[in-house]
């Protein structure tokens, strides 16, 4: 008898955990983003990423290293089947996504720290997130070079050149060997000729850098410093050079690295995608 009584009160709770199990609301995409395999697309968020999901091995994604509010995404191939991906940030927000295949996508990056969550950002626009990631993957990528100049114990180098979308990404080291700090002035990007006549005049050519990525104002004593500068992509003329410019602000510590034509114009591309 009393094992009949549990029995019903077992069958009575049953629909009201079931209703309970199955009465969460389901929750909206957020928006519907195309990628494709040649195109890399970003996503800012306005807190660092927890967790990522995706619906299909078809779509790569990843964050940049130091940079825990981006996630970049891209496709593996083409014409893949239309998938779903979910991002979790550290404000315990979640974010739903649907991801399909588009040949040309006619946007490459969306941020969601604005008010209108979502808000498409132009693929040319000089977007300091997106660079921001750029110049990381510059600053922590494995292909090294060794262009340098020294003078008075300090060394100005440039350790990497590389080239993505409309953008170069040098990366520089000012090195300090001597027990005096080094504040930096000015570091300027001059296309010059490679001799100069007295006869004729010559005009140089600045290219202005559009932002730089952990930038420094000081190197202290017997230390280095590393950072991205990112340029507009240019081209050299013939019998011109790429010189770099660095000045000691109230000092005389000066110093000129000149990148030769055949050097400067050999800039290699940022990685690709890992699965």
């Amino acid at each position: 008898m009393k094992t009949m009584f549990i029995l019903r009160c077992v069958l009575m709770l049953l629909p009201v955990c079931l209703w309970a199990q199955y009465s969460g609301s389901a929750l909206p995409v957020n928006r519907e983003i195309g990628i494709s395999e040649q195109q890399t697309t970003s996503l800012l968020f306005p807190y660092r990423i927890l967790s990522v999901d995706r619906g299909s091995r078809d779509i790569l994604a990843q964050k940049p290293k130091g940079l825990e509010n981006i996630l970049q995404i891209k496709a593996v191939q083409e014409e893949f089947l239309q998938s779903n991906l979910t991002v979790v940030t550290a404000d315990g927000k979640l974010y739903n996504f649907l991801v399909y295949y588009e040949a040309c996508p006619y946007y490459s990056a969306y941020d969601f720290t604005v008010k209108g969550a979502g808000a498409v950002v132009a693929e040319q626009t000089d977007n300091a997130a997106l660079l921001d990631a750029l110049a990381s993957k510059a600053y922590h990528d494995r292909h090294r070079i060794r262009l340098n100049e020294s003078d008075n114990g300090i060394t100005l180098s440039v350790t990497g050149m590389f080239v993505e979308e409309e953008y170069f990404f040098y990366r520089i080291t000012i090195e300090n060997a001597t027990h005096i700090s080094y504040t930096i002035d000015r570091l300027r990007f001059l296309i010059r000729d490679q001799k100069r006549s007295r006869r004729t005049a010559s005009q140089d050519i600045e290219i202005t850098p559009i932002r730089v990525w952990e930038p420094t104002e000081k190197v202290p004593p017997n230390a280095l410093k590393t950072f991205v500068v990112v340029l507009p992509k240019f081209t050299i003329p013939d019998k011109k050079n790429l010189f770099v410019e660095l000045t000691e602000a109230s000092g005389s510590r000066h110093l000129q690295l000149k990148l030769r034509n055949r050097k400067a114009t050999q800039v290699v591309p940022l990685p690709t995608f890992n699965e």
